[in-house]
């Protein structure tokens, strides 16, 4: 209550069913509030991971669409060796599922979760995208239907996940105004091999529009 008065940015751990419920319903008791005390504030609460959870929780969560999902998507392919063994053949559909949480909540905000995982945000992308390691496994990608596109693992990274830390008047996107945070690359990762994707080499990096690193 002190937060959403406050106008404070909640952003709570979630992994398990249970704990997304009992998380939602506390979210919803404040979002709910803050309609009937007239207040206009966009709070953009926001529950990371969002994992091992139930479709009827990903529809109830994002029904009001002012909570944020901010998933990893390396969780999945780190976790995919031994997932349905510890969850069964039935909660391992939901426990993954980024394609249907961003259908449930229109955006969804991508990260690497380092130092949990691997800081690099090419296999973030890849992870997302391909859904397997990096040796290819498994043929098809882990639990395919749920695996993004390009263009929203892109977005996911860049001004969906702007968007949910308050940030995407000021970086998520080039466009007059921005502070200008970008990298080139030797391989266009939207239209490359996606086993290019995750070998990428950075070739040039700008911050705030400055060129702060070049390769030789």
């Amino acid at each position: 209550d002190i937060m959403r008065r406050k106008g404070f940015q909640m952003n709570t751990h979630c992994i398990g069913d249970s704990a997304v419920r009992l998380i939602e319903g506390e979210y919803r008791k404040q979002l709910v509030i803050q309609k009937t005390d007239g207040k206009t504030l966009d709070l953009r609460w926001r529950i990371e991971h969002f994992q091992v959870t139930t479709r009827q929780d990903m529809n109830d969560t994002f029904a009001m669409k002012h909570i944020i999902p901010s998933v990893q998507p390396t969780h999945a392919t780190s976790d995919m060796y031994w997932a349905q063994e510890r969850l069964g053949p039935e909660r391992i559909h939901n426990a993954y599922a980024y394609k249907d949480l961003l259908k449930a909540s229109g955006r969804l905000a991508l990260g690497t979760d380092f130092p949990v995982e691997d800081i690099s945000p090419f296999k973030t992308f890849y992870a997302a995208v391909a859904r397997m390691d990096s040796k290819g496994f498994p043929a098809g990608g882990f639990q395919s239907a749920n695996a993004l596109s390009r263009e929203e693992a892109l977005r996911g990274m860049t001004i969906w996940a702007a968007f949910a830390n308050f940030e995407e008047k000021e970086k998520g996107s080039l466009e007059p105004g921005k502070y200008a945070d970008f990298i080139m690359l030797n391989e266009d990762i939207m239209t490359c091999e996606l086993n290019k994707a995750l070998t990428n080499t950075v070739l040039a990096t700008f911050v705030n529009g400055e060129k702060v690193f070049s390769r030789p």
